[in-house]
């Protein structure tokens, strides 16, 4: 993996799986002890997932990565078509997931339940996609594309600076950064263990 935008597609989905597995440890971790989470926390999560994977990583993958590999091969079609069909689909669920949490947070326990499956779910998703590109579509990246298609998603990767892949974050999310990595279990953030 010689380039720089695969090592950041990795990183990033290494930051975003933790942050995944984070929301259900937290949730369940307040299910035991009988209380309620940090709607706060939540909503920041939430925001990071829409404001980076959604807005950056994604837009960047249907934008470039998909059109470059499809200009290269018909092979991947269907993949790819699926692969951007999720992206859209994340952008909803995000959406579904942040009203579903509002739902928890204004009523209560009636709707705990409710949004704990759909965080499930949103999971469960996010991995099924990340595993498709990982083990299918980087793989025929790496074998099909030229190096000026990598000089280009080099640069355009490079910009995303997600500070949950150890960037400093920009001004504008310090706090938001700050407030996530503090409510991580540990060791992903520096937040008590689960």
């Amino acid at each position: 993996m010689s380039h720089a935008a695969l090592r950041i597609i990795h990183d990033e989905h290494a930051a975003l799986a933790a942050m995944l597995r984070s929301i259900p440890l937290l949730l369940a971790q307040h299910r035991r002890n009988g209380t309620l989470p940090d709607f706060g926390t939540l909503r920041a999560m939430l925001f990071y997932m829409d404001e980076f994977p959604e807005q950056r990583h994604h837009r960047k993958e249907s934008e470039l990565l998909f059109p470059m590999l499809r200009a290269r091969t018909d092979a991947a079609g269907a993949v790819l078509d699926r692969l951007d069909q999720d992206h859209a689909r994340g952008e909803r669920a995000i959406r579904d997931l942040e009203h579903a949490l509002l739902a928890f947070e204004m009523m209560g326990e009636s709707r705990r339940e409710a949004f704990e499956v759909a965080v499930q779910q949103y999971v469960d998703f996010y991995f099924e996609h990340m595993t498709l590109e990982e083990k299918q579509v980087l793989p025929l990246a790496e074998r099909l594309l030229t190096s000026e298609d990598w000089s280009q998603l080099d640069a355009a990767f490079a910009a995303n600076r997600d500070p949950l892949t150890g960037h400093e974050p920009e001004d504008d999310y310090r706090a938001l950064f700050s407030r996530i990595v503090n409510a991580l279990p540990a060791p992903l953030g520096l937040g008590p263990a689960g």
